[in-house]
């Protein structure tokens, strides 16, 4: 038996002094564990790979869908459905697809929703070993940087068609502003003004964005809009959800500021979308540009 383990110490990659990227630590110690990598590392080929073998399957595993995001004069706001679909079935109706990835950042997924969280949970503790290590936070743009090496490091996965594609925005403690960041496959990464979205119903989504975002808007009106957006991409793509009242599942809307990262409770949330339905019993189609400035009931 090995006198590491017999010992109980560590082995001796764990115990030395290495980088300040826990994605390179993982990929020298435990490469396995890497999001999409656990076939790949078992060093399967050919029919027998996991990567093949799930990519053939790709359309029937749960597929989380559409994601807003909206700065707004104080910071910015990200909201999700919660309909996750295989194929033509609902997998689950109330996933969640937006994340707290640090104090003052949020992500948000689209794609297969199993190698989506594992993502987002390597990038939570990407940031926060990062911080152990340097004492100090990566800049907003640099965390940026981080997350597109994570997405890098799955295209072997999405060129099989397991396909995760992220969005990533947060609160800019140097600038002072709100700032959003957009994903492709390949891992590169742009920075996208106003508004971005994401996923099967984001045409839809920046469509309605387009028609109701305003320059300097406060964060009622930036939540309300996203709502709006959300409900706009639900009614034309079957693979979004929109607000589920019956059940009382609403989107996860979470919005960064200098204050940090909050969360809207499901109370909250639930207010915002109950006053979109009934604004939307008087006007299907919802509130053309001049009417943008609704005011929402997230304050507090």
């Amino acid at each position: 038996m090995d006198r590491e383990v017999t010992s109980g110490l560590a082995p001796a990659g764990y115990l030395s002094a290495g980088t300040s990227s826990f994605t390179d630590f993982l990929n020298s110690a435990a490469p396995q564990l890497l999001p999409g990598a656990r076939g790949a590392a078992r060093g399967l080929s050919g029919s027998d790979s996991v990567y093949a073998a799930a990519g053939s399957l790709a359309g029937d595993l749960p597929h989380g869908t559409t994601i807003v995001a909206a700065a707004f004069g104080d910071g910015v706001v990200m909201a999700g459905d919660r309909r996750a679909t295989a194929g033509n079935m609902i997998a689950q109706r109330d996933i969640e697809k937006v994340f707290r990835s640090d104090e003052y950042s949020c992500i948000g997924i689209a794609g297969v929703a199993g190698i989506g969280i594992e993502l987002v949970r390597l990038f939570q503790v990407e940031l926060e070993h990062y911080e152990k290590l340097e004492g100090r936070a990566l800049s907003l743009e640099g965390k940026a940087n981080r997350l597109a090496g994570i997405v890098r490091a799955n295209l072997g996965g999405a060129m099989q068609g397991l396909v995760v594609v992220p969005i990533f925005a947060g609160y800019d403690t140097d600038e002072g502003v709100g700032r959003i960041f957009s994903y492709d496959v390949s891992g590169g990464h742009y920075e996208e003004r106003r508004f971005f979205s994401i996923g099967s119903g984001s045409v839809f989504a920046r469509g309605s964005l387009k028609k109701l975002y305003a320059d300097g808007m406060d964060a009622d009106a930036a939540v309300q809009a996203c709502m709006q957006a959300l409900y706009d991409a639900a009614d034309d793509d079957s693979a979004t959800g929109g607000p589920d009242i019956t059940r009382r599942i609403y989107p996860v809307v979470a919005m960064v500021t200098a204050d940090g990262f909050r969360q809207l409770t499901d109370e909250q949330a639930g207010a915002v979308a109950q006053s979109v339905l009934a604004g939307r019993m008087n006007l299907p189609d919802g509130p053309s540009s001049a009417q943008r400035q609704i005011p929402g009931p997230t304050s507090g």
